[in-house]
């Protein structure tokens, strides 16, 4: 295992006294203005930067519509083809955030352009429920089958058709993946679960991994998890965690009174104290996140919270286990299943109370039978769960040595 370890650096805090519990809210666009509103980032947020962009649409095998967008050129104007030239690199975003995670800096800032800038071909994803993914085949995303799903899917559907789209319009050259937050659970649970997955990857790229859950620190999370917050939506018939929306508001309203819970700095609360936000990427920010999950997904994380075990959605009775499973008990995730032969990036934060140390050592001890040359563990003392993406200096401590590991599998 190669470690590398970085101590404090220049620090600038940013307090977002913002969005959830505020009540502040954006209004959503209807599922056939989706299309629309994905079309709106290449035209907004790249090509005005000098990149060349194209939007894509991919339909998942239980029939959601995702939103891709490919970042085909940099600065440069080197174009990315479907003959093999261009290493693909496909970025997940985490838990009610959207594609938009990658873009939200400068151009020097944001990983997308980034790896654009350095000879990548950048697939951008944006998983179901977000606001640049709410098309379906048959369902509206106001009817509440629409919602009926968790991080499984994301793993099982998601992933699954955005890799194999980007695999063969990149003409059939294998993938980096980069996921941060809840995007690296989902790859996990993929590698660990489907192993045809690794067949169209070269390595994965883990930011502020999620995998284990049961040491969070986030006061805000743990108080969430402890009064069932997202169970209490559920059995209210409430199927969308619209953080912006009324009922969500209330019960984090409710959430925020409890002692020992301060919800004044609110990223804070839930991610621990970032050490390096750029101010400059805030109006970004609060112009696109928070995004809407489905409540099926929160319960399924506090599942994990409250269970310290990564498994598959647990329906809270054995028949329904066993219809769902063949089994009383939900089927864990083995990430050991993992093959010791592909290639993790793991860069985690001291600060990160998401993903906690704690737990991101029993990740690394369930991977120890990856050697040196296959498992790369970075760790950064001053950052915490938001730095990794919009960190000013992410590019030099997160993102360059994230490339060098990508340069090594490219030989």
């Amino acid at each position: 295992m190669a470690r590398l370890t970085m101590s404090r650096g220049s620090s600038c805090v940013l307090s977002l006294l913002v969005v959830m519990c505020v009540g502040a809210s954006a209004a959503r666009p209807d599922p056939e203005e989706s299309l629309a509103a994905a079309n709106g980032t290449c035209r907004s947020r790249v090509e005005p930067f000098g990149y060349g962009c194209e939007e894509h649409m991919v339909t998942t095998q239980d029939g959601y519509i995702l939103s891709l967008q490919r970042i085909t050129s940099g600065r440069r104007g080197e174009s990315a083809t479907g003959g093999g030239g261009k290493v693909p690199v496909l970025l997940q975003h985490g838990l009610m955030m959207d594609g938009m995670t990658w873009l939200m800096n400068s151009p020097n800032e944001s990983l997308g352009y980034i790896l654009a800038d350095n000879g990548y071909d950048v697939w951008i994803a944006n998983t179901r429920g977000t606001v640049y993914s709410l098309g379906h085949t048959s369902l509206s995303s106001s009817d509440p089958a629409y919602w009926n799903w968790s991080w499984d899917e994301l793993a099982s559907n998601d992933l699954s058709a955005m890799l194999q789209y980007a695999y063969d319009q990149s003409g059939q050259q294998k993938v980096h993946y980069v996921g941060h937050s809840l995007g690296t659970l989902i790859a996990l649970a993929a590698l660990s679960d489907q192993q045809q997955h690794v067949s169209m990857l070269r390595s994965a790229g883990l930011l502020s991994p999620i995998a284990f859950l049961n040491k969070v620190s986030s006061p805000l999370t743990l108080a969430a998890a402890d009064v069932f917050l997202a169970e209490a939506l559920y059995w209210l018939g409430i199927d969308e965690f619209d953080p912006t929306g009324t009922a969500v508001h209330g019960l984090l309203t409710d959430i925020c009174k409890l002692p020992g819970v301060n919800c004044y700095d609110l990223m804070s609360s839930f991610t621990g104290d970032n050490c390096c936000l750029d101010n400059s990427s805030v109006q970004t920010f609060l112009a696109h996140e928070p995004q809407a999950s489905s409540t099926k997904n929160m319960v399924h994380l506090a599942q994990m919270i409250r269970r310290g075990i990564i498994a598959k959605y647990d329906y809270g009775d054995a028949s329904d286990n066993i219809k769902y499973y063949g089994q009383a008990t939900p089927p864990a995730y083995n990430v050991s299943a993992i093959p010791d032969g592909f290639p993790l990036f793991l860069s985690s934060g001291g600060r990160d109370s998401l993903s906690d140390v704690q737990d991101v050592r029993r990740l690394e001890q369930a991977l120890k039978s990856h050697d040196s040359d296959t498992l790369t563990v970075q760790y950064l003392a001053d950052y915490a769960h938001a730095d990794f993406v919009l960190a000013g200096n992410a590019k030099e401590r997160v993102y360059g040595p994230l490339m060098a590991f990508f340069r090594l599998q490219d030989k």
